[in-house]
Formats: structure tokens, sequence, C-alpha cells
């Protein structure tokens, strides 16, 4: 078994791990990237990272346990796709790379390691071939992880628009009128499931829906691009200051790659959350708030409409829930990644030791 095969089916198993821990942070996060707000007046007061708390339980309390968890099937689907194709290729260009580096230091060109800008390069490569081939079950998530925020708003619309007719109308139509807003507020948004999602994408903008937002996700690609960059650079000085005479040949323990990954991905989340925000709103049901204000065209059009009607804290909402829960999951994923791949090796060694044996024996 090649290495980046290993590699990739680590990575599908580490993401998926990760996903379950993390996943109602995430569902908070993308309600609150997703939600609308007026430029704010006066600077200070709370924010909605700091009621990300108050928010799941709101959550659990309105639509359950299950509202906690609202898409995680094609998450799952999404997460171990993405993941086992970003590590396989991701592995298979590095192991490339690092033969040149190899080579090149062979005849005196460098010293043989890869350098910081190649690592950029090949996480690029990778993290593109994944966009192009998983935004789709991205954009199911995303609707199922915010359907009844945007149903709610729907709804909330609907009863505003009922009540000025009430207040217009005769006795005897306002008495109708009542009826209707009667049965209005009866009405409780509930998840959908997948095959809901994927007629509704179909339906409001065809084939082209699957893939919207591509232009900020592949934009993001520079996301895990640094997150990697920075998480190979500080393994590479670590494992080079483990080589000594003290520490000869010692691999670094999982709870420094955990402590690596979080510090790797908590850089790279603080440069790329504006376009992540971007890419939630472009991929969540346009319904929301049902005016202009609300709905974009595309990712230009989403830019100026944020910084028109919300100014720059539009860009960061849920940023510290993000933060929490994409270092937690990276942190997570990168440990558990690197320890299946000491268990598959270990095993794959096991396995020779023991043919070797029996054909020793023979």
């Amino acid at each position: 078994m090649s290495s980046a095969v290993v590699s990739g089916l680590a990575g599908a198993g580490g993401g998926i791990i990760a996903q379950i821990i993390t996943y109602p942070l995430q569902t908070v996060n993308t309600r609150q990237q997703t939600e609308r707000s007026a430029k704010k007046k006066k600077a200070g007061g709370g924010g909605s990272d700091a009621s990300t708390l108050f928010q799941m339980l709101q959550l659990v309390q309105t639509e359950g346990w299950g509202g906690l968890y609202s898409g995680l099937k094609p998450s799952l689907i999404g997460t171990a796709a993405s993941q086992g194709i970003y590590y396989y290729f991701y592995q298979l260009l590095k192991n490339k790379v690092e033969d040149v580096a190899a080579a090149r230091g062979k005849k005196g060109l460098g010293d043989g390691t890869v350098g910081m800008f190649s690592w950029l390069v090949i996480a690029a490569v990778a993290g593109s071939i994944n966009v192009l081939l998983t935004i789709p079950i991205w954009v199911l998530v995303t609707r199922m992880q915010t359907h009844t925020q945007a149903e709610r708003k729907v709804i909330e619309s609907k009863r505003e628009l009922l009540l000025k007719e009430i207040s217009r109308a005769n006795p005897i139509d306002a008495h109708i009128l009542k009826d209707r807003l009667a049965k209005l507020d009866s009405e409780k948004p509930r998840p959908y499931g997948t095959l809901q999602a994927i007629r509704e994408v179909y339906r409001e903008s065809g084939i082209s829906g699957f893939w919207k937002g591509l232009v900020p996700t592949l934009i993001m690609v520079c996301n895990p691009s640094i997150q990697f960059m920075i998480y190979e650079t500080l393994s590479k000085r670590l494992k080079s200051k483990r080589s000594g005479k003290r520490f000869p040949k010692k691999n670094i323990t999982a709870m420094e790659v955990f402590l690596i990954g979080a510090m790797a991905k908590l850089g790279a989340t603080l440069v790329t959350y504006p376009l992540l925000v971007v890419k939630s709103r472009l991929q969540a049901k346009q319904e929301i708030g049902r005016n202009a204000a609300s709905r974009y065209t595309g990712t230009l059009d989403a830019i100026l409409k944020m910084i028109r009607y919300e100014g720059l804290h539009g860009f960061y909402k849920g940023m510290g829930t993000k933060i929490v829960q994409s270092v937690l999951a990276a942190s997570v994923l990168f440990m558990v990644k690197e320890e299946l791949v000491k268990f598959v090796v270990l095993l794959v060694a096991r396995s020779r030791t023991l043919l070797l044996t029996r054909s020793n024996k023979r």
C-alpha cells in the first residue's frame, strides 16, 4: 500500500472523528455566519460569539438534539471524501517534491529539503482538486444546517405583512386575516433531509447551484495551504531538535501533533475567515430576510452588500465559535491521522516480518 493511499485513508478516518466531535459547533457557527444584521452604530457590547453556548441550548430547545446535527450524514460523507482526496494528493505531491529536493541536494543544489513556498503550492493544488470534486456536498450541508433558520425568517416576514394588512382591513377581512395569522403562528420550521435539499438547490439554480460559492472556496484553498505550511514548518523544526544525541530518531508525540495542528489551524483561520462567511452566505438559502440586501447574485455582489449593509463586522460573525471548532477539529484530525498512519506502518512491518519468518522456516 502506497504512502499516499495510507495518508488518504488515515486523513478520512481522522476527519470523520473530528467532524462528529465538533459538528454542533459547526452548525451554530454556520447559522451565525448567515445571520443578517445592520451596521453597528456604537462600538462595544456582546457579539454573537459570546452567546454560542446559549444558541446551542436554544437550538436544542426549539429543534431537539437533532437540530445540532442537521446535515451530519452528508457532512460525514463530505468529510471522508474531502480529507481522503486532500491527503491522498497532498502526500502524492509531497513525495514527488521531496524526491526532487533530495536529488537536487545530491547535486549540490540546495540542502535537500522542501522549502516553505513548495509546501504552499502542494497544499494549494491538493486543495483545489478537493474543492472541485466535493463542493456540491458542502452546499447541501450548509443548506441543511441553515434551513430552519431561513424558514423562520420567511415566516417572520409573512407575519409582519399580515399584521400590516390586518391593521388596514375592515372587520370582516381582518377576521379572515387573523385566522391566517393563527395558522401561520402554528407553523414550526423543521429540519429537512438530503433529498429535499438536493431538490431545493436544483429548483432554485439548476446544476450550477451545487457549485455556489466556488470562487471564495477556491480562494480559501490558501487556508489549508497556510495551515500545512505552518504545520510542516513547526513539525520539521521540532524533529530537527530531536535529531541530536539526546533524542535520537524520536518521533513527535500525539500531544505535540495536537498542539502543532492547533497553532497551524488558528493562524490559517484568522487570515481567511471573511471568505468563509461569504461562502456560507452564498450557499445558504437566499430567501433569508426576503429583501435585496439579503440576496446575493455572486461573490462580488455578496461582498459589496455586506460592506454596505453590515460593515466589516459582518465578515467576522461567529469567528470565536469558528476558531474553537476549527482548531479543535484540526488538532483531533492531525493527531488521529498521525496515529492511524503509525498503526498502518507498524501493521505492514509486522506482516512483512511474519511472512519472512514463515518463508525462512520453509
